[in-house]
């Protein structure tokens, strides 16, 4: 009997030697790594870094300020990557603690040639056991995105809706996101103008 058939042999992995780092980039600078998927062209706007502030209040809620880093990638494949990590500010505009963060992708809906319809699906997750699920629609530099379906963890607040606007103005990123949650119907919840730092 060899080894490849005795099910007690250990893994052909087990003693391998060890793995170099990733060897592939993602990147959010477009003037560098990976040339741009084509079905991703009509997000092409979107993919950069931006940093900015914005506002935010609910119903349950005082209203507050916030400072907000947006990260959106892609590493060459038909969907971007999208990071963010936002901060509270204080009336003089300095840090007071991290708030809320939030990862997932943005993937545009293909038709069977490859190519990209106007359709986008956006999927999110944020640590407090949170995860969305978004359909929407790209229209020139402006996407448009409702909930389709929201999974909770059972210590996580009762999220059970969103509508986001994202817009390019004037080289600007900025977005509009209403909330339905604790019993609460579709209300604004964030505001937010972001520049570009990068890419």
């Amino acid at each position: 009997m060899s080894d490849s058939d005795n099910p007690v042999a250990p893994p052909p992995w087990l003693n391998a030697p060890p793995v170099d780092p990733y060897p592939y980039e993602e990147t959010y600078d477009l003037r560098k790594g990976p040339d741009l998927h084509p079905a991703l062209l009509g997000l092409l706007p979107y993919v950069g870094l931006w940093r900015g502030r914005g506002r935010g209040g609910f119903p349950t809620i005082e209203d507050f300020d916030y400072a907000q880093e947006i990260r959106i990638s892609h590493d060459g494949r038909p969907f971007l990557h999208y990071e963010s990590r936002a901060w509270l500010l204080d009336e003089e505009g300095q840090p007071i603690r991290p708030a809320g963060r939030e990862v997932g992708w943005w993937r545009p809906v293909l038709k069977d040639d490859g190519s990209a319809t106007d359709e986008l699906e956006v999927m999110l997750a944020v640590p407090t056991g949170i995860m969305e699920l978004h359909l929407g629609k790209v229209t020139g530099t402006r996407v448009e995105i409702v909930t389709d379906a929201v999974l909770r963890t059972s210590t996580a607040k009762e999220v059970t809706a969103g509508h986001r606007l994202y817009g390019i103005v004037e080289g600007a990123l900025l977005y509009a996101q209403d909330m339905a949650a604790l019993g609460h119907p579709l209300s604004p919840h964030l505001s937010a103008r972001l520049i570009r730092v990068g890419g």
